[in-house]
């Protein structure tokens, strides 16, 4: 039998000094009470009770398991109410991967919103590039782009997708001129990421044609946006990159984007989680901020510049 309900029946039998009672509080017939009872004394190696026709008392070992329980059950009950209030109110530490660029450029913004409407909930963020395994890792949700591989067993959600566009300073521009079509990219100096697919070609695709592996001349390599935007803004060559990392730069002209007809592919931004099931209260809390605030997942919510130009 279950020994924590033993426990329970036993303490409720001392309470009422009856075993006929404690069943008819405890739904259970006298037969179980007994058997309860019976159980813990059979375990345990020893007698709980004296028992008479007329009166029940305790063993001077009853009195002293009996302190115990008592304690041991309500602590049960008090971490029972504990859960159950974390599973209806947001609370607890809320434990989130992203992708790096997302997590600065986006994400970023998102959580001083998400903490506002949320003060009870503790945020631990961690930002990166690789992947991860979320339930290994002790992370409750993750932002991926799809090229981060994840577990097929999570639930997945996207939330946008991005373009991959070319761009560069105004500065760089007015001495080297624009590209009109992907070809003449290949006369210009390129900043590149330094992924194996794109080091020696940059695959530009038109909105009718299809795409195009343009040959690159690059004159850095680097794994982190941020050194190639600076770069980039200092006039020294050409990018590429994701939507969702040039919004104020587009937007306050401190880059303009090239072939504005063109772009390098689609990034989905993907919501990982592993289950539906029993979500926790802060879990469900983050899926339903970013949904709200993504209420378009196939489209892509950073297209829309102030700099004149239509991305």
């Amino acid at each position: 039998m279950d020994r924590l309900q033993s426990m329970r029946v036993f303490a409720k039998v001392v309470e009422q000094g009856s075993f006929v009672r404690a069943g008819q509080l405890l739904d259970m017939s006298n037969a179980v009470v007994t058997r309860h009872v019976a159980d813990l004394e059979n375990h345990l190696g020893t007698r709980l009770l004296n028992r008479t026709t007329r009166r029940l008392s305790l063993t001077e070992t009853g009195h002293a398991y009996l302190e115990r329980v008592v304690q041991i059950l309500q602590e049960v009950e008090d971490a029972e109410a504990i859960a159950s209030a974390q599973a209806k109110k947001p609370a607890g530490t809320l434990r989130i991967y992203s992708h790096v660029g997302f997590g600065q450029l986006q994400l970023a913004q998102l959580l001083p919103q998400y903490a506002g409407a949320y003060p009870d909930v503790i945020l631990d963020v961690t930002l990166g590039d690789h992947s991860v395994d979320l339930v290994e890792s002790g992370l409750d949700i993750g932002i991926f782009i799809d090229f981060q591989k994840f577990d097929a067993s999570m639930i997945a959600r996207q939330i946008a997708v991005c373009e991959v566009l070319l761009c560069a300073s105004p500065e760089y521009v007015k001495r080297h001129g624009e590209p009109s079509v992907p070809e003449d990219v290949s006369n210009h100096v390129c900043l590149n990421f330094s992924y194996d697919q794109l080091r020696h070609y940059w695959p530009i695709a038109s909105k009718g044609d299809g795409v195009t592996n343009i040959p690159v001349r690059s004159r850095m390599f680097s794994n982190s946006g941020d050194v190639l935007r600076h770069s980039t803004l200092a006039g020294m060559g050409i990018m590429i990159r994701p939507s969702f990392a040039l919004g104020d730069d587009l937007a306050t002209g401190r880059m303009v984007r090239l072939l504005p007809d063109h772009h390098l592919g689609k990034l989905s931004v993907v919501m990982v989680y592993p289950s539906r099931r029993l979500l926790s209260a802060k879990v469900r809390s983050f899926v339903d901020f970013m949904t709200e605030r993504f209420p378009e997942p196939d489209s892509d919510p950073w297209l829309a510049c102030k700099d004149g130009r239509h991305l």
